[in-house]
Protein backbone atom coordinates (compact mmCIF):
# COMPACT_ATOMS: atom_id res chain seq x y z
CA UNK A 1 0.00 0.00 0.00
CA UNK A 2 2.59 2.72 1.30
CA UNK A 3 4.70 1.64 -1.86
CA UNK A 4 1.81 2.13 -4.50
CA UNK A 5 0.99 5.50 -2.54
CA UNK A 6 4.68 6.77 -3.13
CA UNK A 7 4.74 5.44 -6.40
CA UNK A 8 1.13 7.52 -6.91
CA UNK A 9 3.09 10.79 -5.35
CA UNK A 10 6.19 10.46 -7.45
CA UNK A 11 3.62 10.56 -10.43
CA UNK A 12 2.08 14.09 -9.43
CA UNK A 13 5.81 14.05 -8.22
CA UNK A 14 -2.47 45.96 -11.26
CA UNK A 15 -1.81 46.98 -7.59
CA UNK A 16 0.45 43.78 -8.23
CA UNK A 17 2.80 44.39 -11.27
CA UNK A 18 2.73 42.01 -13.88
CA UNK A 19 4.35 41.51 -17.59
CA UNK A 20 4.06 39.22 -20.48
CA UNK A 21 7.21 37.53 -21.44
CA UNK A 22 8.27 38.04 -24.78
CA UNK A 23 11.13 34.83 -25.41
CA UNK A 24 14.01 36.30 -22.63
CA UNK A 25 11.97 35.28 -19.85
CA UNK A 26 10.57 36.80 -16.62
CA UNK A 27 11.60 37.58 -13.10
CA UNK A 28 9.33 38.27 -10.10
CA UNK A 29 10.92 39.26 -6.86
CA UNK A 30 9.98 41.32 -3.89
CA UNK A 31 12.68 44.57 -4.95
CA UNK A 32 13.05 45.84 -8.13
CA UNK A 33 16.51 46.04 -8.16
CA UNK A 34 16.85 42.05 -7.40
CA UNK A 35 14.15 41.52 -10.35
CA UNK A 36 16.53 43.89 -12.98
CA UNK A 37 19.52 41.79 -11.65
CA UNK A 38 17.64 38.42 -12.68
CA UNK A 39 16.73 40.21 -16.23
CA UNK A 40 20.23 41.50 -16.43
CA UNK A 41 21.26 38.05 -16.41
CA UNK A 42 18.59 36.51 -19.07
CA UNK A 43 19.04 39.32 -21.66
CA UNK A 44 23.32 37.84 -20.98
CA UNK A 45 22.21 34.54 -22.40
CA UNK A 46 21.94 33.00 -18.66
CA UNK A 47 19.56 30.04 -17.51
CA UNK A 48 16.41 30.40 -14.84
CA UNK A 49 18.98 29.31 -12.63
CA UNK A 50 22.05 32.10 -13.22
CA UNK A 51 18.83 34.66 -13.00
CA UNK A 52 17.70 33.30 -9.68
CA UNK A 53 21.16 33.27 -7.75
CA UNK A 54 21.55 36.88 -9.37
CA UNK A 55 18.63 37.51 -7.73
CA UNK A 56 19.03 35.98 -4.45
CA UNK A 57 22.78 37.43 -4.11
CA UNK A 58 20.91 40.94 -5.23
CA UNK A 59 18.73 40.53 -1.73
CA UNK A 60 21.19 40.16 0.18
CA UNK A 61 22.33 43.62 -0.03
CA UNK A 62 18.84 45.81 -0.90
CA UNK A 63 16.14 43.37 1.33
CA UNK A 64 19.06 42.55 4.41
CA UNK A 65 15.87 42.29 6.57
CA UNK A 66 14.48 39.38 4.81
CA UNK A 67 17.21 36.85 3.23
CA UNK A 68 21.16 36.64 2.29
CA UNK A 69 23.48 34.54 1.86
CA UNK A 70 24.18 34.42 5.53
CA UNK A 71 20.64 32.30 5.55
CA UNK A 72 19.44 29.60 3.61
CA UNK A 73 16.56 28.30 1.25
CA UNK A 74 14.76 25.76 -0.79
CA UNK A 75 14.70 25.66 -4.17
CA UNK A 76 12.44 24.13 -6.60
CA UNK A 77 13.83 22.87 -10.16
CA UNK A 78 11.65 22.53 -13.99
CA UNK A 79 13.58 21.27 -16.79
CA UNK A 80 11.41 22.49 -20.08
CA UNK A 81 13.47 19.82 -22.08
CA UNK A 82 13.31 16.78 -19.58
CA UNK A 83 10.03 17.75 -18.19
CA UNK A 84 11.80 16.89 -14.73
CA UNK A 85 11.45 18.73 -11.30
CA UNK A 86 14.10 18.93 -8.92
CA UNK A 87 14.99 20.22 -5.19
CA UNK A 88 17.60 22.07 -3.47
CA UNK A 89 17.52 22.02 0.51
CA UNK A 90 19.68 24.90 1.53
CA UNK A 91 18.03 25.42 4.90
CA UNK A 92 20.83 25.92 7.77
CA UNK A 93 21.57 23.13 10.07
CA UNK A 94 22.83 23.25 13.89
CA UNK A 95 26.28 23.31 14.77
CA UNK A 96 27.93 20.75 16.40
CA UNK A 97 27.72 21.91 19.92
CA UNK A 98 24.63 22.63 19.65
CA UNK A 99 21.91 20.40 22.55
CA UNK A 100 18.13 20.47 22.71
CA UNK A 101 18.10 22.55 25.88
CA UNK A 102 19.98 25.52 24.12
CA UNK A 103 16.85 28.06 24.61
CA UNK A 104 16.03 27.07 27.96
CA UNK A 105 16.80 29.37 30.92
CA UNK A 106 18.26 27.61 33.88
CA UNK A 107 14.80 26.98 35.15
CA UNK A 108 14.09 24.66 32.27
CA UNK A 109 11.93 26.95 30.85
CA UNK A 110 12.20 28.53 27.58
CA UNK A 111 14.05 31.73 27.58
CA UNK A 112 12.02 34.95 26.45
CA UNK A 113 12.37 35.07 22.60
CA UNK A 114 14.13 38.94 23.07
CA UNK A 115 17.19 37.05 24.62
CA UNK A 116 17.26 34.16 22.56
CA UNK A 117 17.12 35.70 19.18
CA UNK A 118 20.50 38.67 19.25
CA UNK A 119 23.78 37.23 19.04
CA UNK A 120 25.54 34.27 18.36
CA UNK A 121 23.30 31.66 20.29
CA UNK A 122 20.80 31.59 17.42
CA UNK A 123 22.83 31.30 14.16
CA UNK A 124 23.00 28.33 11.89
CA UNK A 125 25.46 27.44 9.27
CA UNK A 126 24.64 29.33 6.60
CA UNK A 127 23.20 27.06 3.24
CA UNK A 128 22.91 29.36 0.05
CA UNK A 129 25.98 29.78 -1.06
CA UNK A 130 26.39 25.94 -1.43
CA UNK A 131 22.99 25.49 -2.78
CA UNK A 132 23.51 28.57 -5.44
CA UNK A 133 26.86 26.40 -6.41
CA UNK A 134 24.96 22.87 -6.78
CA UNK A 135 22.15 24.59 -9.08
CA UNK A 136 24.72 26.48 -10.97
CA UNK A 137 26.90 22.90 -11.43
CA UNK A 138 23.60 21.34 -12.71
CA UNK A 139 21.58 24.18 -14.68
CA UNK A 140 23.70 27.14 -14.98
CA UNK A 141 25.28 28.50 -18.35
CA UNK A 142 27.16 31.47 -17.63
CA UNK A 143 30.23 31.97 -15.60
CA UNK A 144 30.00 31.65 -11.72
CA UNK A 145 31.63 34.83 -11.45
CA UNK A 146 28.93 36.74 -14.31
CA UNK A 147 25.71 35.99 -11.63
CA UNK A 148 28.03 38.28 -8.94
CA UNK A 149 28.07 41.35 -11.35
CA UNK A 150 24.50 42.81 -10.24
CA UNK A 151 24.89 42.56 -6.56
CA UNK A 152 28.76 43.52 -6.67
CA UNK A 153 27.51 46.88 -8.31
CA UNK A 154 24.85 47.52 -6.16
CA UNK A 155 26.86 47.34 -2.27
CA UNK A 156 29.49 49.05 -4.02
CA UNK A 157 28.17 52.11 -5.83
CA UNK A 158 25.41 52.13 -3.29
CA UNK A 159 21.36 51.89 -2.94
CA UNK A 160 18.43 53.75 -2.30
CA UNK A 161 16.46 53.09 1.35
CA UNK A 162 13.25 51.59 0.70
CA UNK A 163 10.04 52.22 2.92
CA UNK A 164 10.37 49.02 3.78
CA UNK A 165 14.05 48.46 5.28
CA UNK A 166 13.44 51.84 6.82
CA UNK A 167 10.59 51.00 8.74
CA UNK A 168 12.59 47.89 9.90
CA UNK A 169 15.57 50.17 10.82
CA UNK A 170 13.55 51.69 13.11
CA UNK A 171 11.77 48.46 14.45
CA UNK A 172 15.37 46.84 15.47
CA UNK A 173 17.06 50.54 16.61
CA UNK A 174 16.57 49.96 20.28
CA UNK A 175 18.15 46.81 20.37
CA UNK A 176 21.06 48.18 18.06
CA UNK A 177 21.42 51.17 20.62
CA UNK A 178 22.89 48.38 23.18
CA UNK A 179 25.50 46.92 20.79
CA UNK A 180 25.81 45.43 17.27
CA UNK A 181 28.34 47.93 16.01
CA UNK A 182 29.12 46.73 12.27
CA UNK A 183 25.07 46.82 11.98
CA UNK A 184 25.08 50.38 12.83
CA UNK A 185 28.25 51.30 10.57
CA UNK A 186 26.20 50.16 7.37
CA UNK A 187 22.97 50.75 8.04
CA UNK A 188 22.90 54.34 10.18
CA UNK A 189 23.68 57.67 9.50
CA UNK A 190 24.79 60.63 11.57
CA UNK A 191 23.24 57.99 14.44
CA UNK A 192 20.48 57.21 13.54
CA UNK A 193 18.59 54.68 11.31
CA UNK A 194 19.02 55.68 7.91
CA UNK A 195 15.56 56.78 6.46
CA UNK A 196 13.80 56.18 3.40
CA UNK A 197 15.16 57.90 0.15
CA UNK A 198 18.68 57.40 1.81
CA UNK A 199 22.14 55.70 0.02
CA UNK A 200 23.55 53.47 1.68
CA UNK A 201 27.03 51.38 0.59
CA UNK A 202 28.28 48.29 1.86
CA UNK A 203 32.04 47.90 0.42
CA UNK A 204 32.94 45.41 2.61
CA UNK A 205 29.99 43.22 0.93
CA UNK A 206 31.09 44.39 -2.15
CA UNK A 207 34.82 42.86 -1.48
CA UNK A 208 33.18 39.84 -0.09
CA UNK A 209 31.74 39.19 -3.13
CA UNK A 210 34.27 39.81 -5.26
CA UNK A 211 36.18 36.87 -3.51
CA UNK A 212 33.38 34.54 -3.73
CA UNK A 213 32.75 35.42 -8.00
CA UNK A 214 36.54 34.35 -8.02
CA UNK A 215 37.14 31.33 -5.54
CA UNK A 216 33.64 29.92 -5.26
CA UNK A 217 32.35 28.11 -2.02
CA UNK A 218 35.65 27.83 -0.52
CA UNK A 219 35.66 31.78 0.19
CA UNK A 220 32.97 31.43 1.76
CA UNK A 221 32.76 27.94 3.92
CA UNK A 222 36.78 28.03 4.34
CA UNK A 223 38.84 31.48 3.75
CA UNK A 224 35.32 33.16 5.22
CA UNK A 225 34.37 30.95 8.16
CA UNK A 226 37.10 33.27 10.39
CA UNK A 227 35.43 35.96 10.05
CA UNK A 228 31.78 34.60 10.37
CA UNK A 229 32.90 32.58 13.61
CA UNK A 230 34.40 35.84 15.02
CA UNK A 231 31.46 37.93 14.51
CA UNK A 232 29.36 35.10 16.71
CA UNK A 233 32.53 34.78 19.36
CA UNK A 234 32.06 38.62 19.70
CA UNK A 235 28.46 38.13 21.23
CA UNK A 236 29.81 36.42 23.61
CA UNK A 237 26.81 36.80 26.11
CA UNK A 238 24.80 34.96 23.78
CA UNK A 239 26.82 32.51 21.52
CA UNK A 240 27.12 28.89 20.63
CA UNK A 241 30.64 27.59 19.38
CA UNK A 242 29.88 27.67 15.87
CA UNK A 243 33.13 26.56 14.08
CA UNK A 244 35.00 26.62 11.14
CA UNK A 245 34.74 22.83 10.92
CA UNK A 246 30.72 23.29 11.36
CA UNK A 247 31.13 26.06 8.06
CA UNK A 248 33.51 23.72 6.00
CA UNK A 249 31.26 20.30 6.46
CA UNK A 250 28.33 21.73 5.71
CA UNK A 251 26.29 20.54 2.30
CA UNK A 252 23.22 21.77 0.47
CA UNK A 253 21.38 18.34 -0.68
CA UNK A 254 18.86 17.28 -3.35
CA UNK A 255 15.64 16.13 -2.17
CA UNK A 256 12.40 14.50 -4.04
CA UNK A 257 10.06 16.50 -4.63
CA UNK A 258 6.54 15.72 -2.81
CA UNK A 259 3.71 16.22 -5.12
CA UNK A 260 -0.08 15.23 -5.40
CA UNK A 261 -2.97 15.92 -7.07
CA UNK A 262 -5.79 18.79 -6.69
CA UNK A 263 -8.31 18.83 -9.22
CA UNK A 264 -7.06 17.88 -12.29
CA UNK A 265 -4.28 19.70 -11.33
CA UNK A 266 -0.34 18.63 -9.98
CA UNK A 267 1.15 20.58 -7.71
CA UNK A 268 4.35 20.49 -6.34
CA UNK A 269 6.78 21.50 -3.29
CA UNK A 270 9.76 20.25 -1.03
CA UNK A 271 9.98 17.95 1.09
CA UNK A 272 11.05 17.99 4.68
CA UNK A 273 12.48 19.28 6.46
CA UNK A 274 10.12 21.76 4.76
CA UNK A 275 6.79 21.11 5.87
CA UNK A 276 5.31 23.56 3.18
CA UNK A 277 4.14 20.94 0.48
CA UNK A 278 3.15 18.57 3.04
CA UNK A 279 0.65 20.67 4.81
CA UNK A 280 -0.72 22.51 1.21
CA UNK A 281 -1.29 19.09 0.09
CA UNK A 282 -3.22 17.70 3.11
CA UNK A 283 -5.33 20.72 3.12
CA UNK A 284 -6.00 20.09 -0.38
CA UNK A 285 -7.06 16.94 -0.06
CA UNK A 286 -9.13 17.63 3.24
CA UNK A 287 -11.16 20.41 0.74
CA UNK A 288 -11.41 18.37 -2.29
CA UNK A 289 -14.90 17.26 -1.76
CA UNK A 290 -16.31 20.59 -1.35
CA UNK A 291 -17.23 22.92 -4.56
CA UNK A 292 -14.97 25.75 -3.63
CA UNK A 293 -15.63 27.03 -7.65
CA UNK A 294 -19.18 27.11 -7.17
CA UNK A 295 -19.58 28.63 -3.43
CA UNK A 296 -17.01 31.28 -4.66
CA UNK A 297 -14.57 33.78 -3.27
CA UNK A 298 -16.81 35.78 -1.82
CA UNK A 299 -19.10 33.40 0.41
CA UNK A 300 -18.28 33.42 3.82
CA UNK A 301 -18.57 29.29 3.70
CA UNK A 302 -15.73 29.18 1.36
CA UNK A 303 -13.48 30.92 4.56
CA UNK A 304 -14.42 28.69 6.89
CA UNK A 305 -13.97 25.54 4.87
CA UNK A 306 -10.47 26.70 4.51
CA UNK A 307 -10.15 27.70 7.87
CA UNK A 308 -11.09 24.03 9.16
CA UNK A 309 -9.07 22.64 7.21
CA UNK A 310 -6.21 24.57 7.65
CA UNK A 311 -6.20 23.92 11.39
CA UNK A 312 -6.41 20.27 11.54
CA UNK A 313 -3.44 20.08 9.10
CA UNK A 314 -1.17 22.53 10.74
CA UNK A 315 -2.24 20.33 13.91
CA UNK A 316 -0.85 17.31 12.27
CA UNK A 317 1.97 19.17 11.03
CA UNK A 318 3.02 20.22 14.79
CA UNK A 319 3.01 16.37 15.50
CA UNK A 320 4.83 15.00 12.69
CA UNK A 321 6.78 17.47 10.48
CA UNK A 322 10.65 17.86 11.05
CA UNK A 323 14.08 16.98 8.89
CA UNK A 324 13.61 13.29 7.82
CA UNK A 325 17.48 12.92 8.14
CA UNK A 326 16.99 12.37 12.32
CA UNK A 327 13.16 11.99 12.14
CA UNK A 328 10.74 9.54 10.85
CA UNK A 329 8.51 11.95 8.91
CA UNK A 330 5.13 10.43 7.21
CA UNK A 331 4.50 12.13 4.71
CA UNK A 332 2.84 9.17 2.22
CA UNK A 333 1.08 8.61 5.37
CA UNK A 334 -0.08 12.30 5.99
CA UNK A 335 -1.24 12.19 2.37
CA UNK A 336 -2.89 8.98 2.23
CA UNK A 337 -6.40 9.55 0.25
CA UNK A 338 -8.14 7.01 2.97
CA UNK A 339 -6.74 9.54 5.89
CA UNK A 340 -7.00 12.57 3.98
CA UNK A 341 -10.67 11.45 3.61
CA UNK A 342 -11.36 10.80 7.42
CA UNK A 343 -9.59 14.02 8.43
CA UNK A 344 -12.00 15.68 5.71
CA UNK A 345 -15.22 13.96 7.62
CA UNK A 346 -14.59 15.69 11.21
CA UNK A 347 -15.04 19.22 9.02
CA UNK A 348 -18.73 20.60 8.83
CA UNK A 349 -19.73 23.62 6.18
CA UNK A 350 -21.96 24.60 8.51
CA UNK A 351 -20.56 24.58 11.90
CA UNK A 352 -16.56 25.31 13.18
CA UNK A 353 -15.04 22.40 15.58
CA UNK A 354 -14.22 23.40 19.18
CA UNK A 355 -10.73 21.67 18.83
CA UNK A 356 -8.12 20.65 16.62
CA UNK A 357 -6.14 17.73 17.39
CA UNK A 358 -3.87 15.61 15.33
CA UNK A 359 -4.79 12.83 13.59
CA UNK A 360 -2.89 9.28 13.06
CA UNK A 361 -1.72 8.63 9.76
CA UNK A 362 -0.65 5.30 8.58
CA UNK A 363 2.85 4.44 9.54
CA UNK A 364 2.91 7.05 11.88
CA UNK A 365 5.45 6.91 14.66
CA UNK A 366 4.50 7.45 18.66
CA UNK A 367 4.61 11.37 19.23
CA UNK A 368 3.84 14.82 20.60
CA UNK A 369 3.12 17.77 18.91
CA UNK A 370 5.48 20.69 19.40
CA UNK A 371 4.86 24.62 19.34
CA UNK A 372 6.94 26.67 16.74
CA UNK A 373 7.14 29.56 15.26
CA UNK A 374 8.67 31.15 12.17
CA UNK A 375 9.28 34.23 11.78
CA UNK A 376 7.93 36.63 8.79
CA UNK A 377 11.44 37.62 7.89
CA UNK A 378 11.97 35.62 4.60
CA UNK A 379 11.74 36.19 0.48
CA UNK A 380 10.42 34.63 -2.54
CA UNK A 381 11.72 34.85 -6.13
CA UNK A 382 11.04 33.07 -9.56
CA UNK A 383 12.24 32.67 -12.67
CA UNK A 384 11.52 31.42 -16.21
CA UNK A 385 13.75 31.47 -18.66
CA UNK A 386 13.11 31.29 -22.41
CA UNK A 387 13.50 27.79 -22.57
CA UNK A 388 11.04 27.48 -20.07
CA UNK A 389 13.12 26.41 -17.11
CA UNK A 390 11.66 27.17 -13.67
CA UNK A 391 13.84 28.77 -10.87
CA UNK A 392 11.08 29.14 -7.73
CA UNK A 393 13.21 29.89 -4.40
CA UNK A 394 12.45 30.70 -0.87
CA UNK A 395 15.30 32.58 0.85
CA UNK A 396 15.49 33.91 4.11
CA UNK A 397 17.80 34.81 7.33
CA UNK A 398 14.60 34.18 9.38
CA UNK A 399 13.51 37.44 11.79
CA UNK A 400 14.23 40.57 10.46
CA UNK A 401 17.93 41.02 10.32
CA UNK A 402 18.15 37.44 11.77
CA UNK A 403 20.88 37.30 14.30
CA UNK A 404 21.67 40.65 13.97
CA UNK A 405 25.18 40.23 13.05
CA UNK A 406 27.18 41.20 10.27
CA UNK A 407 30.37 38.75 8.81
CA UNK A 408 31.62 40.15 5.67
CA UNK A 409 29.13 43.12 5.32
CA UNK A 410 26.25 40.75 5.08
CA UNK A 411 23.29 39.09 8.64
CA UNK A 412 23.74 35.88 9.89
CA UNK A 413 20.68 34.10 10.46
CA UNK A 414 18.66 33.39 13.56
CA UNK A 415 17.30 30.11 12.18
CA UNK A 416 18.11 27.56 15.20
CA UNK A 417 15.09 29.73 17.01
CA UNK A 418 13.01 27.67 14.30
CA UNK A 419 13.81 24.46 16.44
CA UNK A 420 11.14 23.45 18.88
CA UNK A 421 12.69 25.46 22.43
CA UNK A 422 11.15 22.51 24.68
CA UNK A 423 12.99 19.05 23.38
CA UNK A 424 10.15 16.84 25.21
CA UNK A 425 6.05 17.04 25.45
CA UNK A 426 4.28 14.67 27.92
CA UNK A 427 7.71 12.51 28.28
CA UNK A 428 8.03 12.11 24.82
CA UNK A 429 11.05 13.62 21.92
CA UNK A 430 9.08 16.29 19.54
CA UNK A 431 10.38 15.62 16.04
CA UNK A 432 11.87 19.21 15.29
CA UNK A 433 14.01 19.43 18.65
CA UNK A 434 17.30 20.69 18.48
CA UNK A 435 20.27 18.18 17.48
CA UNK A 436 24.00 18.85 16.20
CA UNK A 437 23.96 19.33 12.46
CA UNK A 438 19.98 18.95 12.20
CA UNK A 439 17.95 21.31 10.14
CA UNK A 440 14.89 23.57 11.44
CA UNK A 441 11.38 22.74 10.43
CA UNK A 442 10.44 25.38 7.81
CA UNK A 443 7.15 26.86 6.62
CA UNK A 444 9.00 27.84 3.16
CA UNK A 445 7.12 26.87 0.27
CA UNK A 446 8.29 27.08 -3.31
CA UNK A 447 6.03 25.69 -5.29
CA UNK A 448 5.09 24.67 -9.02
CA UNK A 449 1.88 23.43 -10.44
CA UNK A 450 1.09 21.21 -13.61
CA UNK A 451 -2.20 21.90 -15.57
CA UNK A 452 -3.48 19.01 -17.27
CA UNK A 453 -1.36 19.03 -20.09
CA UNK A 454 1.23 17.99 -18.11
CA UNK A 455 3.14 21.86 -18.39
CA UNK A 456 3.99 23.63 -16.07
CA UNK A 457 1.50 26.49 -15.28
CA UNK A 458 2.08 28.11 -12.04
CA UNK A 459 5.21 28.90 -10.27
CA UNK A 460 5.21 30.76 -6.94
CA UNK A 461 6.20 31.28 -3.25
CA UNK A 462 5.90 33.58 -0.80
CA UNK A 463 7.30 35.35 3.06
CA UNK A 464 5.44 35.08 5.85
CA UNK A 465 6.82 32.53 8.75
CA UNK A 466 4.41 30.18 9.25
CA UNK A 467 1.67 31.51 7.60
CA UNK A 468 3.47 30.96 3.86
CA UNK A 469 1.40 28.12 3.80
CA UNK A 470 -1.37 30.02 4.05
CA UNK A 471 -0.21 32.15 1.21
CA UNK A 472 0.12 29.45 -1.33
CA UNK A 473 -3.05 27.59 -0.10
CA UNK A 474 -4.89 30.80 -1.64
CA UNK A 475 -3.30 31.59 -4.05
CA UNK A 476 -3.55 27.86 -5.62
CA UNK A 477 -7.14 28.00 -4.52
CA UNK A 478 -7.48 31.74 -6.08
CA UNK A 479 -6.25 30.73 -9.98
CA UNK A 480 -7.71 26.80 -9.84
CA UNK A 481 -11.05 26.94 -8.17
CA UNK A 482 -12.07 30.34 -8.53
CA UNK A 483 -10.36 30.85 -11.82
CA UNK A 484 -8.52 34.42 -11.28
CA UNK A 485 -5.08 35.33 -12.75
CA UNK A 486 -2.05 34.92 -10.97
CA UNK A 487 -2.14 38.92 -9.74
CA UNK A 488 -5.99 38.54 -8.84
CA UNK A 489 -5.11 35.54 -6.44
CA UNK A 490 -2.31 36.85 -4.88
CA UNK A 491 -4.69 40.41 -4.00
CA UNK A 492 -7.18 37.63 -2.35
CA UNK A 493 -6.98 38.50 1.76
CA UNK A 494 -5.10 36.42 3.82
CA UNK A 495 -6.27 34.19 6.59
CA UNK A 496 -4.37 32.68 9.37
CA UNK A 497 -5.14 31.18 13.03
CA UNK A 498 -3.88 32.19 16.52
CA UNK A 499 -5.13 29.40 18.92
CA UNK A 500 -8.79 28.52 18.35
CA UNK A 501 -9.53 31.88 16.11
CA UNK A 502 -9.54 32.35 13.17
CA UNK A 503 -7.42 35.58 12.13
CA UNK A 504 -8.67 37.75 9.10
CA UNK A 505 -6.51 40.28 7.29
CA UNK A 506 -7.46 43.18 8.45
CA UNK A 507 -9.01 46.15 5.35
CA UNK A 508 -9.99 43.54 3.39
CA UNK A 509 -13.53 42.08 2.55
CA UNK A 510 -13.02 38.81 4.80
CA UNK A 511 -12.72 41.10 7.60
CA UNK A 512 -15.94 42.55 6.80
CA UNK A 513 -17.36 39.16 6.75
CA UNK A 514 -16.30 38.17 10.18
CA UNK A 515 -20.43 38.20 11.76
CA UNK A 516 -21.32 35.69 8.91
CA UNK A 517 -17.95 33.63 9.93
CA UNK A 518 -19.05 33.87 13.89
CA UNK A 519 -22.75 32.70 12.89
CA UNK A 520 -20.58 29.45 11.41
CA UNK A 521 -19.25 29.35 15.17
CA UNK A 522 -15.96 30.53 13.98
CA UNK A 523 -14.09 32.90 16.01
CA UNK A 524 -12.58 35.60 14.23
CA UNK A 525 -10.30 38.36 14.74
CA UNK A 526 -9.04 40.97 12.36
CA UNK A 527 -5.06 41.33 12.15
CA UNK A 528 -2.49 42.10 9.85
CA UNK A 529 -0.90 39.23 7.88
CA UNK A 530 2.09 40.42 5.88
CA UNK A 531 3.38 38.73 2.71
CA UNK A 532 5.13 38.60 -0.52
CA UNK A 533 3.76 35.98 -2.77
CA UNK A 534 6.01 36.38 -6.14
CA UNK A 535 4.72 34.45 -9.23
CA UNK A 536 4.89 33.35 -13.12
CA UNK A 537 1.55 32.10 -14.54
CA UNK A 538 1.65 30.51 -18.49
CA UNK A 539 -1.10 32.50 -20.17
CA UNK A 540 -2.09 31.82 -23.68
CA UNK A 541 -0.14 35.02 -24.50
CA UNK A 542 3.12 33.63 -23.22
CA UNK A 543 4.21 33.92 -19.29
CA UNK A 544 3.08 36.27 -16.96
CA UNK A 545 4.71 37.39 -14.14
CA UNK A 546 3.26 38.68 -10.49
CA UNK A 547 4.19 40.32 -7.38
CA UNK A 548 2.76 41.32 -4.45
CA UNK A 549 1.03 44.71 -3.43
CA UNK A 550 1.67 44.03 -0.08
CA UNK A 551 5.13 44.46 -0.56
CA UNK A 552 7.74 46.68 -3.26
CA UNK A 553 8.02 43.69 -5.36
CA UNK A 554 7.87 43.93 -9.47
CA UNK A 555 7.47 41.35 -12.30
CA UNK A 556 9.14 42.27 -15.07
CA UNK A 557 9.96 40.28 -18.53
CA UNK A 558 11.87 40.79 -22.06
Amino acid sequence: MIRSLLALLLVFCLPASFAQAKGTGTVSSADPRATEAGMEILRNGGSATDAAMAVMLALTVVEPQSSGIGGGGFLLHHDARTGLIDTIDGRETAPASATPALFLGNDGQPLPFGQAFPGGKSVGVPGNVALIKLAHDKWGKLPWADLFAPAIRLARNGFVVNKVLAGRLLQVAPLWENGFGDAQAIYWIKGKPAPEGATIKNPALADFFERLAANGPDAFYKDGAPAITKAIASASRNATQLTAADLANYRAKERPPVCAPYRIYKICGMGPPSSGATTVLQIFGMLERFDLGKLGKDNPESWHLIGEAMQLAYADRAKYLGDRDFVEVPVSGLLDPAYVRRRSALISPTRARTSYEAGTPPGAPVRTSAKGDDLPGTTHFVVVDGGGDIASMTSTVEGPFGSQLIAHGFFLNNELTDFAWMPEADGKPVPNRLQPGKRPLSSMAPTIVYAPDGKPWLAFGSGGGRTIIMHSLKTMIGTIDWKLSAAEAIRLPNLFFNGPALVAERNTYLEAMIPDLARLGEIVTPGDIPSKIMAVERTPGGWVGAADPRSPGVALSQ
